[in-house]
């Protein structure tokens, strides 16, 4: 990796980390998005009392890439307003995928029509970066490609398994033409790219199990903001206060957390905050173990891990769970699967426990409540592993590991491959 860098992405995701990396280093050239907070005219949501707007125009004023020069950000504020409209109107996982084609070919469009400011390379994400790819690519940029989460084949093989398990939480399985697409737009971006930044070995794996490029892809670990620890106090008498952050379906174990509370009883208190993705039948059974909170702002979301005293993230399928990180940071011992990326040390800062086994973490779970001295110890850890991984010590190794790379695997000669997106057209690689 030589020179500076474009990013692009849309959305907040991880608090604009990788932008924000590469502009404290000096190595931004610029960075596309596609509504924030302090460009554009929603620069007046930012000036006005919260209390004026709704809650989906609240999370758009928390948008603010701090550390990312304005003078270096182009939105395109008109696009992430009708985005945001078409993505309130989904109602199902086949909706949901439609739109996640729609808007990620749009933007990267617009990326690639912006141009890429003199620029050595680019960096982007998956599923909406191969148009802009293309571009760069002509223009003898380098390209990466953030994988955030399992390949979209992997997703949906699990995910079809667990609607056959449990049809009253999202229905049955059907059959859904954008999976598809969406699949092959991953795998035109991983043929594309000098890098494929995987998040963890779990995301790698099954990258190389579908397909892509192993010798391209490189690890990197995500971090989170030290300024979210908490100074954890003694431990109150009375159950265990178990605390699930995410999303509540079948893709993030929900039903699994709501077994093993039936399963430990009162020995333990479970909470689970996020939004609500799931059937009413499905909340009803589930909130006769669980407290659900519903989506929790980001500002509140601190005083929840302080309520805990255990994380659980049961999750089928993830990149690598910045809640998990979170959880670390905060002192929690961190119940968790594999497939969620995880960078806990099973034994040590938490249990790794198999996905789809309500008893494993039943088990786990009733360990930590009988054994208060081991909370305590698997509580110290947490705080030290999670040292391990602040934003700063993720820049260090993101920076590190493109630059390590082969940067020369880019001269491979050109191929033809035919992506079957929603024009069917004829690309070249």
């Amino acid at each position: 990796m030589n020179g500076k860098v474009v990013v692009s992405q849309l959305g907040a995701r991880m608090h604009y980390a990788v932008p924000r990396i590469f502009a404290s280093h000096g190595r931004l050239a610029h960075f596309y998005t596609d509504i924030c907070a302090t460009k554009g005219w929603p620069r007046i949501v930012g000036s006005l009392p919260p209390a004026l707007f709704p809650a989906p125009v609240k999370r758009l004023a928390g948008r603010r890439p701090k550390g990312v020069p304005g003078e270096l950000t182009t939105v395109f504020s008109s696009f992430g307003i009708r985005s945001a409209l078409r993505r309130m109107q989904v109602r199902d996982v086949i909706e949901e995928t439609a739109h996640a084609v729609w808007a990620g070919s749009i933007f990267s469009r617009m990326v690639a029509q912006s141009g890429f400011h003199d620029a050595s390379g680019l960096y982007a994400f998956s599923g909406d970066a191969l148009e802009q790819m293309h571009a760069a690519k002509r223009r003898g940029l380098w390209t990466a490609v953030e994988q955030m989460i399992a390949p979209r084949d992997v997703v949906e093989m699990l995910m079809d398994r667990e609607m056959q398990r449990f049809p009253a939480w999202a229905g049955l399985p059907r059959s859904n033409p954008h999976a598809r697409v969406f699949a092959n737009r991953e795998k035109a971006e991983w043929a594309l790219a000098d890098y494929i930044v995987c998040p963890s070995d779990f995301v790698r794996q099954h990258v190389i199990a579908c397909g892509g490029p192993g010798e391209r892809c490189v690890v990197v670990p995500y971090g989170v903001n030290p300024a979210f620890t908490i100074d954890r106090k003694a431990r109150p008498p009375g159950p265990l206060r178990v605390l699930t952050v995410g999303e509540v379906g079948i893709r993030k174990g929900s039903p699994y957390v709501a077994e093993a509370a039936r399963l430990v009883g009162g020995a333990a208190t479970f909470r689970m905050a996020g939004r609500l993705s799931i059937s009413e039948s499905a909340r009803q059974e589930i909130s006769q173990w669980v407290d659900l909170r519903g989506i929790v702002p980001r500002t509140q979301i601190a005083e929840e891990f302080r309520w805990a005293d255990v994380f659980l993230l049961p999750s089928l399928c993830e990149g690598s769970a910045t809640a998990v990180y979170e959880a670390l940071a905060a002192g929690l011992p961190v119940i968790t699967t594999e497939n969620t990326g995880t960078v806990v040390r099973d034994g040590i800062d938490g249990f790794i426990v198999p996905i789809c086994d309500a008893e494993a973490i039943a088990l786990a779970v009733e360990r930590l409540a009988a054994d208060d001295g081991l909370r305590r110890s698997m509580s110290a850890h947490a705080s030290a592993r999670a040292a391990d991984f602040t934003v700063e010590a993720y820049g260090k190794r993101l920076l590190a590991a493109l630059s390590n790379a082969n940067a020369s695997r880019s001269a491979a000669p050109a191929k033809v491959y035919t992506f079957p997106d929603t024009q069917n057209q004829r690309r070249i690689l």
